[in-house]
């Protein structure tokens, strides 16, 4: 009996080369069906399942114990690998059965809340509250050995091209970062606080400073930002650091990387070099700075045609700096009703459009939302822009070029995914280079730094940050497969005075500028080399690699939607006694 701890197969590794063997296996039943003199049950663990039989000739006990078993009991088997009479070719084990000739019940279970099989359908919060249940699927053991799987490659790949490993602290300093800070307060220095890092960036700056050359690691990070399918608030990140490389070093070493990661995990070649668009074409062909190129519906600008034209709606757009542009859906007369369009343009308020018009393009005629204002020839020229044909739908917005922006590029996406277009299966890679080093608020007119305000500017751009940063190009890019960013990075600012040229556009005074950065600036006092850097989302890579529609698909233990772990329950109540220890709360 004691031998039958010592497993010698894992249950989905059995095939038909292991007839004639004794095995032991150890796993989890999943369901038994009594035949009456016979037995079947069958047992998983986390490489599958396989058969096991037992007969009424076996010992009483040992039957009696069979007759026992329910599902999710824990078990031990001993028994001899035979063909099996009835073939299941849904197992990979479905041409053998293992003949029990001994067995320990290791533990029982209660009937479960969730079944253990992947087609389940329970509710989301059920299975994350009774994860330890969910986890024990085969899809989830698969996502976390393929999760497993990517993180290997990473190292692998990374240590080749003579990254070093390095450990960042966790406690850092609260420094604006585009998102609010996990604060832990401190025992020892009453009334302050650290935080949890939103990234490595100052320390992987700091390590470029110390001589580290080629610094990687794959580290926790925290953000406490509102959730969606692709956000947690703590996240893991593939983070790396080079020194004395531009763009194009960068670049060509993710490239490779993302080509390993693929061929290796994947079976998959990707072809090198990635498309490269610049932030203003993608926004200009796609609508959105994370463009999608599966599939078409390419954006149109229409302002100097309809300039002068009698729609006010489209003229007052152009006259106000706004514009006026549209997407061709090709066959999308006959697929999207009035209807779908209406319901389409309740979708794009979101973003701020007031309306969507449309031309429709029938065999025999042309009509439109706006018709009327365009006589017939005015039409066909308009429809010619769009290289419109008999079964096409245009769809026009007006406004604001970030609003018009905005809604197109949600529209071209929406309508491939309604239309089957969005293939999981095939991966487009780009690069989108040369984003704006900021952004205006558009209520109180401040500038903040699009990516992080340790950004290089483009050289040549480098005179307008006295005279106009709003128009300055960052050296900057962003990795973008499939309409979604799998991470960015930029060239990093290495000089001194620029570094703090930066800080006071940004309105930060020398005070907050020392407060908040004094030491990364000291550490720029002594010689820095130029270094450039990128943090891929590792959650959400392997996230769209598994074809996953969440991101807590991927990962073991994850947050809900309001960043409650459903497992643990934590955040959860503190005692008065420790807060006064960390001198929070009133001793009263």
């Amino acid at each position: 009996m004691d031998n039958i701890y010592k497993r010698t197969h894992m249950c989905g590794v059995l095939t038909a080369g292991n007839i004639g063997e004794t095995v032991v296996l150890n796993g989890w039943i999943q369901r038994r069906r009594n035949l009456g003199g016979l037995i079947f049950c069958d047992l998983r663990d986390k490489t599958g399942m396989v058969q096991i039989v037992f007969d009424d000739d076996a010992p009483n006990a040992l039957f009696e114990a069979a007759d026992s078993l329910r599902g999710e009991y824990v078990v031990g088997v001993k028994g001899g690998v035979r063909a099996r009479e009835a073939k299941n070719n849904a197992l990979a084990t479905g041409d053998i059965e293992i003949f029990v000739s001994d067995m320990v019940i290791y533990s029982e279970a209660e009937t479960p809340p969730i079944y253990v099989k992947d087609d389940d359908n329970a509710d989301e919060n059920l299975r994350l509250k009774y994860r330890c249940l969910d986890l024990r699927k085969h899809k989830m053991q698969r996502n976390l050995s393929f999760r497993h799987a990517v993180s290997k490659a990473t190292r692998d790949f990374f240590d080749g091209q003579g990254f070093t490993e390095i450990e960042t602290p966790m406690l850092v300093k609260p420094t604006p970062e585009g998102a609010r800070d996990y604060l832990v307060p401190s025992r020892v220095s009453a009334g302050l606080f650290y935080a949890l890092p939103q990234s490595p960036q100052l320390y992987k700056q700091l390590l470029m400073a110390g001589g580290a050359d080629r610094y990687m690691q794959i580290v926790k990070c925290f953000r406490d930002e509102d959730l969606r399918a692709d956000r947690q608030p703590e996240f893991t990140q593939v983070d790396l650091e080079m020194s004395f490389v531009d763009e194009d070093d960068v670049i060509a070493v993710q490239e490779a990387y993302l080509t390993h990661v693929f061929k290796e995990v994947m079976g998959i070649g990707l072809e090198t070099p990635f498309p490269r668009y610049s932030y203003a074409e993608a926004l200009e062909r796609f609508g959105s700075d994370k463009p999608d190129t599966r599939f078409g519906f390419e954006l149109v600008c229409v302002n100097e045609t309809v300039r002068d034209c009698g729609f006010r709606v489209f003229a007052d757009a152009v006259a106000t700096g706004g514009d006026v542009r549209g997407i061709n859906i090709e066959g999308g007369a006959e697929r999207l009703s009035r209807k779908d369009v209406d319901k389409l343009q309740d979708d794009i308020k979101v973003y701020g459009a007031k309306g969507l018009a449309w031309v429709r393009m029938g065999a025999d005629s042309v009509t439109s939302s706006f018709g009327k204002f365009f006589g017939e020839t005015e039409m066909l020229k308009f429809t010619e822009l769009f290289s419109g044909k008999p079964g096409d739908l245009i769809l026009i917005t007006a406004g604001k070029s970030k609003t018009v922006f905005d809604s197109l590029g949600f529209l071209r996406r929406e309508i491939a995914r309604r239309f089957g277009m969005l293939d999981d299966k095939r991966y487009n890679l780009l690069w989108v280079v040369d984003f704006p080093l900021f952004e205006r608020d558009d209520e109180s007119g401040e500038l903040s730094a699009v990516h992080h305000p340790f950004t290089a500017p483009k050289s040549e751009d480098v005179a307008l940050l006295d005279t106009n940063p709003a128009a300055v190009r960052a050296r900057a890019y962003d990795i973008i497969m499939n309409g979604v960013e799998l991470g960015g990075g930029s060239v990093r600012i290495h000089d001194r005075s620029l570094q703090a040229k930066m800080f006071e556009i940004l309105g930060l005074s020398r005070e907050d500028t020392e407060s908040k950065f004094g030491f990364l600036l000291e550490a720029f006092k002594y010689g820095v080399p130029p270094h450039g850097g990128l943090a891929y989302g590792l959650d959400r890579l392997v996230m769209l690699l598994l074809g996953e529609q969440s991101i807590r698909e991927v990962i073991a233990f994850p947050k809900n939607q309001m960043a409650v772990c459903p497992v643990s329950g934590a955040p959860g109540e503190v005692s008065r006694e420790q807060l006064l220890e960390l001198s929070l709360g009133s001793a009263e």
